[in-house]
């Protein structure tokens, strides 16, 4: 038996929550929790004014339950790792904390660092790992424990549970169930950890990456078809969403479905074919047709399909969107 005692908790964002709270429910209730600073978010005002700071959620839960933190900018620093040395830490417990750990912090703890990672290891190690399984349409996904290590979420595994992914599920629907049954797949691993009953198992060497998303991920690809591009919009919410160029411009995607069309083969990607049930129509790849229910040129409200065309005009069988910037966006 090795007893877990004394537990610290890293980690940043709404995802990370619901293990914080099973582990403040159960025996393991943390000493000390460890999250990111506090810093600007949103777009801030019309003419580039100062972003409003915003805390991590778990930094909130932990304030409003009374729990001792620390926000370090770097985790490897000589001061921080002496502050986490002081408190004999019995175990670590990691969710999607933000910041790469190296051996000086990972060896502290007795029992090592403990991580809950958004998938089924050692498919989608890295940054993105819940938008990378919709996008790609996995039927399932899930979520996995495993000893950290200093690569890329590459540790041994300890416990998984599979989820489904359904067929509407956007990234942060996905995220909430995720998030849920990591807290208890937590609870049976750190019992296990416990009981001495769990043996860590070696991940395979080859796994896929799922890097941190960037605002060009959100680009529509006209050459993929409407199911791919659909996946992308669901996978890609609420940042960086999913946008397109029409006529030049920018266009943010709203809301979007796969038709129940199929294109001529002499209509190349991008050609617009009118609005079909309230959508506006435009060809993909493999001629397969996607439907724009609701867009939004940058600076204004989202708009139907209907409403959109009314303003803008666009000629049905011409090439109206496109994956190029105009010459005005370069």
């Amino acid at each position: 038996m090795a007893a877990i005692e004394r537990l610290v908790f890293f980690g940043s964002p709404q995802f990370a929550v619901p293990t914080l709270e099973a582990l403040a429910a159960s025996p393991y209730a943390p000493l000390l929790v460890v999250t990111q600073p506090t810093r600007p978010a949103g777009r801030g005002g019309p003419r580039g004014g100062s972003r409003r700071l915003q805390d991590p959620p778990v930094l909130r839960w932990a304030r409003e339950h009374g729990v001792e933190t620390l926000q370090p900018e770097r985790v490897h620093t000589r001061d921080f790792l002496d502050r986490i040395e002081a408190f004999a830490p019995d175990v670590a417990v990691v969710v999607a904390f933000g910041q790469i750990f190296r051996t000086s912090l990972l060896s502290l703890p007795r029992l090592g660092c403990v991580n809950l990672h958004g998938s089924l290891l050692p498919r989608f190690r890295g940054a993105a790992p819940i938008q990378a399984a919709i996008a790609a349409g996995d039927g399932e996904t899930g979520v996995t424990t495993m000893l950290m290590d200093e690569g890329l979420d590459t540790g041994p595994m300890l416990l998984s549970e599979a989820v489904a992914i359904g067929p509407a599920d956007t990234t942060p629907s996905l995220a909430d169930r995720l998030a849920t049954v990591g807290g208890d797949l937590m609870m049976r691993t750190l019992r296990g950890l416990e009981d001495g009953s769990l043996v860590p198992r070696s991940q395979p060497g080859d796994g896929v990456l799922a890097p941190r998303l960037k605002k060009s991920d959100g680009r529509l690809r006209l050459s993929e078809t409407a199911s791919q591009i659909e996946r992308r919009f669901r996978a890609y919410q609420p940042w960086p969403g999913l946008e397109t160029i029409c006529r030049g411009r920018a266009l943010k995607v709203a809301r979007v479905r796969v038709l129940d069309l199929v294109a001529s083969s002499a209509a190349a990607p991008g050609t617009f074919l009118g609005v079909h049930d309230g959508a506006l129509a435009v060809v993909c790849g493999q001629q397969s047709v996607l439907g724009l229910e609701s867009v939004q040129r940058p600076g204004k409200k989202a708009v139907g399909a209907q409403d959109f065309l009314n303003g803008e005009r666009l000629a049905r069988g011409e090439g109206e969107f496109t994956d190029r910037l105009g010459e005005d966006e370069r």
